[in-house]
């Protein structure tokens, strides 16, 4: 795939569904075999795919979030900021989180290399 920024953003989109699917398979193969993730919910990050999926599946035990992009930012660099909304639940369904985040990717070879959780641009929506 290359790096193309509508194609990039479809990426983004078909990750975010197999995230929310809770599919780790179809997710990780949208990323780099170095990938850097955060730990969001816990602090620092993980590296490669098996930390990855080690982060998701002790993160899912504990909490049930559901991330929708909403509108995504072309960056410098060929990075691009997502605004997303996130709904994070206990385990009981609890709501414990109802919010917009800012997830900023790079991207090489046309896939995900690393994710930070960010700030929103400041004229972004915080309903």
């Amino acid at each position: 795939m290359s790096d193309q920024p509508a194609l990039l953003i479809e990426l983004l989109r078909a990750a975010y569904a197999a995230f929310n699917a809770r599919d780790i398979d179809a997710t990780l193969a949208f990323m780099t075999p170095d990938v850097v993730w955060p730990r969001a919910f816990k602090g620092g990050f993980v590296c490669g795919p098996e930390e990855v999926r080690a982060y998701w599946t002790e993160q899912w035990s504990e909490i049930n979030g559901h991330v929708e992009p909403q509108t995504f930012y072309l960056e410098e660099g060929g990075r691009i900021l997502v605004d997303v909304h996130q709904v994070v639940r206990d385990l009981a369904g609890a709501v414990l989180a109802d919010e917009h985040v800012g997830h900023r990717f790079t991207f090489e070879h046309g896939l995900i290399q690393a994710m930070e959780v960010c700030p929103l641009p400041s004229s972004t929506p915080k309903d």
